[in-house]
């Protein structure tokens, strides 16, 4: 059997053990087949059995539940989606603000799931701390970020400035130059959430099989090494492995996501630094930082990665001492006390990113295939939201859901914007981030010059501006 206890610090704590559901070794008709046991697939089958119980629905899983990002990622439940704002431009006030609701609301639902199917993920909605932290810049990046929200219609109640000495009373980092705090985001442990939701998906009657690659899917049937499956619907729940399973991966890109974890901390430590009620928190900078204090009081941390030649999976997320060194760099910047402190768990994993960096859900009813992704990092919540839309727009339910711009209403997957072809991409991605790394550490420097801090941000600024 795999490793799979070794993938991240939240399956090695998980307790339970780990042993393989069957695999899929029969033949099988059903009404919905379902390509991978990560969140999406989860969610979509946990609400279509909700609405519709006589359904009958398989998830056909490479390896186990959450050995892919459900398992491994940073543990925020988001209640966005990424580039909501470009996504949600072209609407009215009142459309847009209808729009900003229903994300905020995802954590809620969760949370409504997790207690009505009695799920332990160690679930915290206490928002999140957006700190400008290690540079002056980033004060004035975080207010016109502000500026931005509010004029979309957002209010103090969604996204609200906090003072150095206010975001003192949460957390307590070295530079404090201020910060945005927003409520709609909640701390879980990942893997918790997605072991269970295999196990409450099961009870409701859904066949999961493990240790079974689909080698190939069309419209109406998936195969594996050993068996077929034929299907009125095809939900390929991939995300980061849409590589796997051509023509996806023309469509969606893997990229990575680097995470350390810190031994646990004493309280005198915490009482330092804050965080006590589950609040996420990041350093505003386009280095992407996340964090969190898990519930056995360790530092979770984690920054942007990296993406490979041609879309390469990453399979080896031994990370190497400079990405470990990187991450204890940019905590240690934010905690001095930090610095030295034992790093127990590293570890990383592949996400999907669309082009244009927008998430989709669509529904492709005359080839029977429905598809959400793109989530870019903001999958733990996306996902939810996915699973929700994709039920609905798979049993012609009329709701909400199911008219918000990111659902894609025609053309199926070919309705999406393929990425460029190699060389360019990889070329462009390494650029863009080389960019962002001298920015960072540019202006990380006090003593650089200002025309270079100046000429630093402009340049990144312009090359970001290729992501979108």
């Amino acid at each position: 059997m795999p490793a799979w206890r070794t993938i991240s610090l939240w399956m090695d704590q998980l307790d339970e053990p780990l042993i393989a559901r069957p695999a899929l070794e029969r033949d099988l008709d059903v009404d919905v087949a379902i390509i991978g046991a990560g969140y999406t697939g989860l969610w979509t089958a946990y609400y279509l059995k909700k609405l519709a119980p006589g359904l009958d629905i398989a998830i056909v899983e490479a390896q186990t539940a959450g050995f892919g990002a459900s398992g491994r990622n940073g543990g925020w439940l988001m209640g966005n989606l990424l580039g909501e704002d470009r996504l949600l431009a072209g609407l009215s006030p009142q459309q847009r603000r209808a729009s900003f609701d229903l994300l905020h609301s995802i954590p809620d639902e969760v949370e409504i799931v997790l207690e009505r199917e009695g799920i332990d993920c160690d679930y915290r909605k206490g928002g999140v701390l957006y700190c400008a932290a290690r540079y002056p810049e980033q004060e004035a990046s975080l207010r016109e970020y502000l500026a931005k929200l509010h004029a979309q219609g957002l209010t103090d109640n969604d996204y609200r400035w906090l003072s150095p000495e206010q975001l003192a009373q949460q957390i307590r980092v070295a530079k404090p130059y201020g910060g945005i705090y927003a409520p709609h985001v909640a701390t879980i442990h990942p893997a918790k959430l997605v072991r269970g939701l295999a196990r409450t998906v099961q009870n409701m009657g859904v066949k999961i099989y493990e240790n079974s690659p689909v080698t190939h899917w069309q419209s109406g049937s998936l195969r594996t090494a050993k068996a077929s499956v034929r299907s009125r619907w095809i939900v390929p729940a991939v995300e980061g492995y849409s590589v796997t399973l051509p023509p996806l991966g023309r469509y969606q890109l893997p990229v990575q996501s680097l995470i350390v974890a810190t031994e646990p901390l004493s309280a005198a430590t915490w009482n330092e630094i804050g965080l006590n009620r589950g609040q996420a928190f990041s350093e505003f900078s386009r280095q992407v930082t996340y964090g969190q204090r898990s519930a056995d009081n360790r530092l979770i941390f984690g920054a942007r990665g990296g993406y490979q030649f041609a879309g390469k999976l990453r399979h080896n997320f031994d990370l190497t001492r400079d990405e470990v060194e990187l991450r204890r760099y940019l905590f240690g910047e934010l905690f001095p006390p930090l610095k030295n402190v034992q790093i127990t768990h590293a570890w990383g994993g592949n996400l999907g990113m669309s082009r244009h960096f927008k998430p989709h859900m669509l529904c492709d009813r005359a080839n029977g295939i429905a598809l959400s992704g793109g989530y870019g990092g903001e999958g733990v919540g996306a996902s939810n939201l996915g699973g929700r839309t994709l039920a609905d727009l798979i049993l012609e339910r009329d709701t909400e859901l199911v008219h918000q711009p990111w659902v894609l209403p025609d053309g199926g997957i070919h309705a999406l914007r393929a990425w460029e072809p190699e060389p360019c991409r990889w070329l462009g991605y390494n650029a863009i981030i080389k960019s962002f790394v001298h920015e960072d550490q540019t202006l990380a420097n006090p003593a650089t010059a200002p025309w270079r801090r100046k000429l630093a941000s402009q340049v990144a600024g312009f090359m970001e501006g290729f992501m979108h």
